[in-house]
């Protein structure tokens, strides 16, 4: 099988897992849909579409700017930045030699949190989602690909906006549970090969880790960086179907998002 079949194959495993974790995870009961919201900031049975996560509506709005704020004046640390500010600082083809970065990612298949089994392996779980406890106030993906087509790598990456405190929770249980959780369910689906990686020291603090999904069938060896920028995370998946051993995130691809993210928002 060729390389560019394979990342063809990819994709489509895993966007149809994430659109059946995505439905089963909004759907389980009528509270889910009534009173939670994902992490794109709206809630469960919300419209979708567009340029990424949560590009319907979006939870800013509800936070009116002051009067007379200048928006170009760089925000608070603690203040989470708005849709149009990650929209701005994502990457965009051209950004990164070698690489071709989508409107939306699978990352645009969130959903409302659904419990994992066992427990301990919930923040993992809600990763696989771009999903997290606490829920990101607005969030953005785009899907990144190599320009060569026989790299079989499909990448996504996912920007997540958070108030005072709550991206550095999102850290903390993240990497507990990379140093506990060795397997789990989620959705019917099963992952194995949970393991943490050396931290790659990005950032404010950063997380890695590695799993490998069992997708219509198809195993699907997967890799994860989480880097928190001030109160955004910026986290990253990498699927690889033929180098199972090799996945990783690209390196410059995390390094260009985070320096993109500093200038933008500085």
């Amino acid at each position: 099988m060729s390389r560019r079949i394979t990342r063809t194959l990819v994709a489509a495993s895993v966007v149809v897992g994430l659109g059946c974790a995505s439905a089963c995870a909004g759907g389980d009961d009528k509270d889910k849909k009534a009173g939670r919201t994902s992490a794109t900031g709206q809630s469960a049975d919300g419209p979708k579409g567009g340029d990424g996560a949560g590009a319907a509506e979006d939870k800013d709005k509800g936070r009116a700017k002051a009067p007379g704020k200048d928006s170009s004046v760089a925000p608070d640390a603690d203040e989470p930045l708005t849709r149009a500010q990650l929209k701005k600082a994502a990457l965009t083809t051209g950004d990164v030699k070698g690489y071709k970065v989508e409107g939306a990612g699978s990352a645009d298949l969130q959903g409302a949190s659904s419990p994992a089994g066992p427990a301990k392996c919930q923040p993992v779980a809600d990763m696989f989602l771009f999903t997290t406890d606490p829920v990101s106030r607005t969030s953005l993906s785009r899907g990144v690909t190599a320009k060569d087509e026989t790299d079989a790598s499909v990448t996504t990456l996912a920007l997540l906006s958070y108030g005072s405190g709550e991206a550095d929770d999102v850290l903390a249980g993240l990497r507990k549970a990379t140093g506990e959780c060795t397997a789990y369910q989620y959705v019917g689906y099963k992952y194995s090969g949970v393991k943490e990686l050396a931290d790659p020291k990005l950032g404010d603090e950063s997380v890695a880790f590695r799993l490998v999904a069992s997708i219509e069938g198809a195993e699907v060896p997967a890799a994860y960086t989480v880097v928190r920028d001030g109160s955004t995370l910026v986290a990253f998946s990498s699927m690889n179907m033929l180098d199972a051993d090799e996945v990783e995130v690209p390196a410059e691809l995390v390094e260009a998002q985070l320096a993109k993210l500093k200038k933008t928002t500085a």
